[in-house]
């Protein structure tokens, strides 16, 4: 059976890394016979659903990701197979069984239906990063995943859920010779100001290190701390944006506030504090480079207050210069949240928010 992975621009970064993994895999746009894998958050499932259920071709169905790992029973409802967690070692298993025709019961990490019940055969040990490619360097290419997992228990994030609470890094070496592979360097990682520690307090002794291995190579632009990476705000210090200035080329580093109400901050486990995120901005704006600054909307019982005070605070941002980008929240399987309606936005919130994004000092969506 050939091998087919369903190409989207907003899952490219995933394939790009299972692409190496399998041998003689294709990208298609649409389904087509053979194997078909499937990577998606939840923002996609309605349409991927709807591909799967009213395709006719002759395939069998993985899907991975975010969303099927964190809602397998519905997933399973559309396709055939669901990796569950990390893919790196349990989708070329499970490919290989398949090809083969071998007893899938034995692939570790895979949940599938057997006369009508579900069927889990037990959880991986999480990967070593190093073990597994960030890209091909002939194929697709993502930016480099340098940190996986953690330590945080935000509510309303899948993180250390899906890829566990414990950080893993991936070695300098293994950074630096993906990044030989093109010259706008930049990064995943929950927290990029993590890199090298356990995410609890910053290591920036590690992550100087790795910024000047990357500044060794010749002709490289470095965005650290950028998206698709985000940073804490109490990891930002002027000790950190030191190494911004001297090893980077970014002027901006990607804040995640997410509430300037410090009793919704409490409430999401956010770890930290509404006087973290001013000092944050503050040094960022002392050292001239932009915060961008996350903001979320609509967790549970969140009043007008509390929106009135993250509002407050997005104002004061862009009064220094700053940039916001507003969310809605979006429950997501496997958190807390899961199964809760989000608090409304009140309409003089939404009012202001909106002339703030028409004013060109507010991006995103959060209504």
């Amino acid at each position: 059976m050939d091998i087919n992975l369903r190409w989207h621009r907003k899952n490219s970064y995933s394939l790009a890394t299972l692409y190496p993994l399998l041998e003689n895999a294709g990208f298609v746009r649409h389904p087509v016979d053979g194997i078909m894998v499937y990577s998606f958050s939840t923002a996609q499932k309605r349409s991927i659903f709807r591909e799967v259920s009213s395709s006719k071709t002759d395939s069998v169905y993985i899907a991975g990701g975010p969303h099927p790992s964190g809602s397998v029973e519905e997933t399973l409802g559309f396709f055939d197979y669901v990796v569950v967690g990390e893919g790196e070692e349990t989708l070329p298993e499970l490919v290989d069984t398949l090809q083969m025709g071998g007893d899938v019961s034995k692939v570790a990490g895979i949940a599938y239906k057997k006369d009508g019940n579900i069927v889990h055969t037990g959880a991986r040990q999480p990967v070593n990063l190093d073990d597994y490619p960030c890209f091909d360097c002939d194929g697709p290419r993502s930016p480099i995943e340098i940190s996986r997992g953690c330590p945080w228990n935000c509510k309303y994030c899948q993180t250390p859920r899906l890829l566990g609470h414990k950080m893993r890094h991936r070695s300098i070496d293994s950074i630096v010779h993906y990044a030989r592979c093109y010259n706008d360097l930049r990064f995943i990682s929950s927290n990029a100001f993590a890199y090298g520690g356990a995410g609890i307090h910053p290591r920036l002794d590690k992550v100087e290190k790795l910024l000047a291995s990357l500044a060794e190579l010749e002709g490289k632009n470095i965005y650290f701390g950028t998206f698709p990476s985000e940073v804490r705000p109490e990891f930002i210090t002027e000790d950190a944006l030191e190494l911004v200035d001297k090893y980077c080329t970014n002027k901006s580093i990607s804040l995640g506030g997410q509430s300037g109400s410090d009793r919704i901050l409490r409430q999401i486990h956010r770890g930290h504090s509404s006087e973290d995120i001013f000092n944050a901005v503050e040094h960022c704006v002392n050292k001239a480079i932009v915060p961008m600054v996350d903001f979320i909307f609509g967790f549970p019982g969140e009043n007008e207050e509390d929106q009135r005070i993250t509002l407050d605070m997005i104002n004061w941002i862009i009064s220094k210069g700053g940039k916001v980008r507003a969310h809605y929240l979006t429950p997501l399987p496997s958190t807390p949240y899961e199964n809760i309606v989000p608090a409304p936005i009140e309409p003089d919130v939404n009012k202001l928010l909106g002339k703030l994004a028409l004013d060109g000092n507010l991006t995103g969506k959060w209504a």
